[in-house]
């Protein structure tokens, strides 16, 4: 972390090298911890991100909150606490004492719980909580729960085999092989019953009474609730292909889909990944990290421009083929003949088995037979209630008012679906808190990474700050004049001041 770590945070520190605003890094005790002012107010808190080890003095400040530079997880400087996703957990806090014209950190802070919720007249606490799904939101809204002092009953119902994980990694390191199994369940086993969560996986919903307040499950079993959380997330968007098997063809959306990607990779030597999504491209990055060449095929003409746009579209196109990927766009795939694919120019390709990334569906059937208010998604207002006040959604399925782009918007981004899964949480609980997060998604290409903030479905004027090609720079997307997203590469503070600015200006 550089020279400044080796700073000795307990032998005193000058007043006057701390600016307003600023952090400075240090050590105590062995410990990294950041040294931070606000006014006339002193912080000093753990100095890595407890989600991906980010180093928080590279971040940003707000107010009396720290936001880390790669994956912007805000945590509170006076407590420590994770206030939003994607970090779940604390950072540590030690006590900052003022002599004179040197600032000192001395012995460590306990961490403060919150107390027990209780019900009142003001505040009608649910007896019962259901979640359907087992995924972002899913997670953090059950975590949520626990952490605010909600001590009823939360029963998580997951039609995945396997605990929650972190899903982002399943593309990246972990299908790349830097990442072990081990770092990707979200929370330890016991984590559930410790926090009394009552997790039931390889179960799916199969009915849901709204009015009766009842959820069927496809075991038989029925679960009451007095508050129900809906977040089934997507699935991946199937192709028929002539001539396709199952054995042949894989989908990525699960732990196993990634474990069976990895178990093929073992023997492969060529692969093709159809579809130039985000999914599919950082697919292959990570299996050419692995060796294995790979033939990106895809109708656009350019991969991630209708997100993107054609600038950064450009430059992860060349990235990955910097990296040795073969891209055959404006082509689909007519016929697979055992390793032969055969494309609608008639051109061939040879692969050992086939990955399909072409986007996702939201999981709505469920809601949608329930009678709630649909709207290409689950049409929640701005506590993310549906027209059944009772019945909250999160997550992929979720389209909300976006104060930001002043649109009804859904999106399919990891730290939006915590972040609603947090709120969503606390509005079952009575805070009556609307969701106003700016929408955040990172991309991973090798060593390229791509923050975005804001969302931009079409835009007429982009703005390009830096240099691109060299892999450092700044893309704003416009519409009449107004800032609607920016993405940045090797930028990760220019990224987190425009989310805060456009918090400020929504």
């Amino acid at each position: 972390m550089g020279d400044s770590a080796k700073l000795d945070l307990r032998a005193g520190v000058d007043v006057a090298k701390l600016a307003d605003g600023g952090m400075i890094l240090g050590k105590v005790e062995g410990k990294y911890v950041i040294l931070a002012r606000r006014g006339d107010e002193y912080f000093a808190v753990g100095a890595v991100c407890t989600h991906y080890h980010g180093p928080l003095v590279e971040g940003l400040m707000v107010g009396d909150t720290v936001r880390c530079p790669w994956h912007h997880a805000c945590f509170s400087l006076r407590t420590g606490e994770a206030l939003r996703a994607p970090a779940l957990d604390p950072i540590a806090c030690w006590r900052v004492e003022r002599s004179g014209d040197k600032l000192y950190v001395r012995e460590k802070l306990p961490q403060v719980s919150k107390p027990k919720l209780v019900s009142s007249d003001a505040r009608k606490l649910p007896d019962a909580v259901v979640i359907l799904g087992g995924g972002a939101a899913g997670l953090a809204a059950a975590e949520m729960l626990r952490r605010e002092g909600y001590d009823g009953r939360v029963t998580m119902i997951s039609a995945d085999e396997s605990a929650p994980y972190d899903r982002p990694n399943l593309s990246k390191d972990y299908l790349a092989g830097n990442a072990p199994d081990d770092w990707i369940p979200l929370r330890p086993p016991d984590f559930y019953k410790e926090k009394q969560i009552d997790l039931v996986l390889s179960s799916r919903a199969t009915g849901l009474d709204a009015g009766r307040k009842r959820v069927q499950l496809d075991s038989g079993r029925s679960l009451d609730f007095e508050a129900l959380l809906i977040a089934t997330g997507a699935e991946p968007v199937r192709l028929r292909i002539d001539g396709a098997t199952d054995a042949q063809v894989n989908y990525l959306r699960t732990f196993a889909d990634s474990r069976a990607i990895i178990a093929k990779a073992a023997s492969a030597k060529r692969v093709a990944v159809v579809g130039a999504s985000f999914i599919g491209l950082e697919v292959a990055a990570s299996l050419r990290t692995r060796g294995i060449e790979v033939d990106v095929i895809a109708p656009e003409s350019l991969p991630l421009e209708r997100v993107m746009g054609a600038e950064l579209g450009k430059l992860v196109q060349q990235v990955h083929e910097s990296h040795g990927v073969s891209f055959h766009l404006g082509e689909t795939v007519k016929l697979i003949e055992g390793r032969k694919l055969t494309l609608s120019s008639g051109k061939t390709v040879e692969a050992d088995f086939v990955v399909i990334g072409v986007g996702v569906r939201p999981s709505i059937a469920l809601a949608e037979q329930a009678g709630l208010t649909i709207d290409r998604g689950v049409a929640v207002n701005e506590y993310l209630q549906t027209s059944a006040p009772d019945i909250f959604a999160a997550g992929d399925i979720a389209r909300w008012p976006d104060p930001h782009s002043g649109e009804r918007i859904r999106v399919e981004h990891w730290v939006v679906a915590e972040r609603q899964g947090q709120v969503a949480a606390r509005n079952v609980l009575g805070y009556r808190e609307p969701f106003n997060a700016v929408p955040f998604f990172w991309s991973q290409h090798y060593d390229v990474v791509i923050n975005y903030v804001g969302h931009a479905e079409n835009w007429d004027a982009v703005e390009i700050d830096g240099d691109l090609a060299a892999r450092d720079g700044v893309v704003t997307f416009k519409k009449n004049g107004r800032r609607l997203a920016v993405a940045t590469v090797s930028r990760d503070l220019q990224n987190l001041k425009a989310e805060a600015a456009m918090e400020t200006s929504a």
